[in-house]
């Protein structure tokens, strides 16, 4: 199972820790990343996996959402073949 997780909130030191150790701990693999820093915003795009078939995807996204809101960032993932359909003309 693969996952789009975007971040996007003001920029301060740790967060790409923070967001990759709540993968780690929903064994979800970081497979890409993409960030930047548009003036103090921070902005990332990451695609994570897992092969783990017994993967709660609900309860990674519930996970990484509240972790979000105790930093003061949006955090949002997104199953891929959600993703995947809203993308697709």
């Amino acid at each position: 199972m693969r996952a789009v997780v975007t971040v996007v909130g003001k920029d301060m030191v740790g967060i790409l820790s923070k967001v990759s150790g709540i993968c780690a701990e929903n064994r979800m693999n970081v497979i890409e990343v993409s960030q930047t820093i548009l003036q103090d915003m921070f902005c990332m795009i990451m695609l994570v996996e897992t092969a783990d078939e017994g993967a709660n995807f609900a309860a990674f996204a519930d996970a990484i959402k509240a972790e979000g809101e105790k930093l003061g960032l949006v955090i949002h993932a997104m199953h891929e073949d959600v993703f995947n359909s809203m993308h697709r003309i």
